[in-house]
């Protein structure tokens, strides 16, 4: 498992019974998880003590009750030799604008950026969100295209950008639906040195077409590849759907991309530690491509 051990603004105290008990920055937040399905004494005081707390409901979705818990604040991440800076917000279904285990990813694309001795990289971050993976790749001298189709995520990941202090040159911010933007660039004949991609596991277009990750992300990974370049450095796909495991991952990346480039695939469980044990919460999967 890649384990995203190097925070110091975010961790998460304990688990227990279906939630996870997290520190974000100076607040305590207390949510939902799937994956805790053990029990524990809860001897932490956050478990009674928490800034917010989102109560899923038996029919769907669920709520926010908060205590003096600001409407937004910020962390920061550290990378080898950059800063990144994210604000934060409790939204719609749990979310706080930021996935922190993501950041195992960012430390292994930041350092492959930086060691390549190259001023001319290209990424391509589709799904993109609120920028985590754009910042990481930005910061270490990419120039990074950032696709996403909500607008709202994409001024979101404008905003972290510049508190983190990036050059406006560094990023090109695009709303749009990420397979038309893939067939294209391939029409247009443009290439990238590195993709990353977080697709959703279920979403609809704006026609109302349904997305489903199992049914459309081979397709998806497929046509990517097409745009990476003579020279690429890496290509990275993140999964938060059960039903694709690490090796499913793999397989899918050696047909798209390493039978064409060479190089080689590794995937693995991506997790955070929890605090004071031996504990890593599993918090999805990712598939790395490099050379």
């Amino acid at each position: 498992m890649w384990v995203a051990n190097n925070w110091k603004d975010y961790e998460i105290l304990d688990t227990s019974e279906g939630e996870k008990l997290e520190n974000w920055g100076k607040y305590t937040l207390l949510r939902p998880d799937p994956q805790v399905i053990w029990n524990t004494p809860k001897e932490h005081p956050g478990w009674r003590k928490w800034n917010g707390h989102y109560h899923r409901s038996s029919k769907g979705g669920g709520e926010w009750e908060f205590r003096d818990l600001p409407k937004e604040w910020t962390i920061h991440y550290d990378l080898p030799g950059d800063t990144l800076t994210f604000h934060l917000k409790p939204f719609s279904f749990k979310h706080t604008g930021l996935f922190p285990e993501q950041a195992t990813n960012w430390d292994w694309f930041y350092t492959k950026i930086k060691n390549s001795g190259r001023t001319d990289v290209k990424v391509l971050n589709l799904f993109a969100y609120t920028g985590g993976a754009t910042l990481a790749a930005a910061a270490a001298g990419a120039h990074v295209t950032h696709v996403d189709a909500s607008k709202g995520m994409v001024q979101w990941a404008k905003e972290n950008a510049i508190s983190s202090g990036l050059p406006e040159t560094s990023c090109r911010w695009l709303v749009d639906d990420c397979q038309k933007f893939i067939d294209r660039e391939i029409r247009r004949g443009n290439h990238y040195d590195g993709i990353i991609m977080d697709p959703p596991s279920y979403g609809r277009g704006p026609k109302g077409e349904i997305w489903k990750l199992e049914d459309c992300v081979f397709p998806l990974i497929s046509s990517a590849a097409e745009l990476l370049s003579d020279n690429p450095l890496f290509f990275l796909v993140n999964s938060y759907t059960t039903g694709l495991q690490p090796g499913v991952l793999t397989y899918m990346i050696k047909k798209a991309v390493e039978e064409k480039h060479g190089g080689h695939v590794h995937s693995e469980e991506i997790g955070l530690p929890v605090k004071d044990s031996d504990y890593v919460l599993p918090c999805g999967a990712s598939g790395r491509w490099e050379i």
